[in-house]
């Protein structure tokens, strides 16, 4: 990765085979070989995942292993509506959204305009909050909608796979990569953005085909790389709980209270 990301030949290389997408697609295509389930006990050892966690069975591939489905009973979540819930595993960040607002993320900037590509008007935003989850490679790869509500509108952005490791720093990584921004409406929240940042090596977004959710259903899973939800929130829809500051990550589990809804 140093080589990769860091020499002037090894960026080369990496425009040439793993930005190209259809070597992503084979490196995809590998990763579903049962072949490739041979690296799943090293990779649960090295992060040390517990997985007593998740459901029992015998993976047929890594990719089978890492969109693995978690028993829900270790992410429980509150039956208060006015309860702010985790979509995902990740490290949190949090911003306030002002009119220059750039997400500094891993030494590298962006506009929040540049996540929906110019698509969709952010004005409204305006002094809310925007949410980074940033999900690490032995994270459980779901994510969930934390209101009942419908989808007004997605849109996916093609785009490059670079990874969201520290290595890539300097790097443009979400205006780069492949994402998808959708327009929730939901019941105690309002209206708000939930944007799914897919990476290198396939980091393959699958949304669920659907256009009405409830609190705590599964809206879709990351394949295999780094990967990251953002949610833009407008102002004064949430509370966040004391323990989380803005701009510094703290961990949070899928499901978890991180806040209160206003109502």
């Amino acid at each position: 990765m140093n080589f990769l990301y860091k020499t002037t030949f090894g960026r080369i290389i990496l425009k040439i085979f793993v930005i190209n997408r259809f070597t992503t697609k084979i490196g995809g295509f590998f990763l579903s070989t049962r072949i490739s389930s041979l690296w799943i006990k090293r990779f649960i050892k090295k992060h040390n995942i517990n997985m007593n966690e998740y459901e029992k069975k015998k993976y047929k591939s890594f990719n089978d292993f890492f969109t693995r489905n978690i028993d829900l009973k270790y992410r429980p979540m509150s039956n208060n509506i006015d309860d702010l819930i985790s979509p995902c595993d990740s490290k949190l960040s949090v911003y306030k959204i002002t009119n220059d607002l750039k997400l500094n993320i891993k030494n590298s900037t962006y506009t929040l305009n540049e996540l929906v590509n110019n698509e969709y008007d952010l004005s409204s935003y305006k002094d809310g909050y925007a949410l980074v989850f940033r999900l690490c490679t032995d994270n459980y790869h779901h994510y969930y909608f934390i209101d009942d509500g419908n989808i007004v509108k997605s849109n996916e952005i093609k785009g490059k796979f670079y990874t969201v490791r520290p290595i890539a720093d300097g790097l443009n990584v979400f205006s780069k990569n492949n994402r998808i921004y959708s327009v929730l409406s939901t019941k105690n929240i309002g209206e708000f953005l939930y944007i799914e940042v897919g990476a290198t090596m396939v980091g393959k977004i699958v949304n669920r085909n659907i256009t009405s959710f409830k609190r705590g259903e599964e809206k879709g899973y990351f394949k295999f790389g780094g990967s990251t939800i953002i949610l833009l929130i407008q102002n004064n829809k949430i509370e966040l709980n004391k323990n989380i500051s803005l701009e510094n990550e703290t961990d949070v589990k899928c499901l978890e209270t991180i806040g209160k809804i206003k109502n």
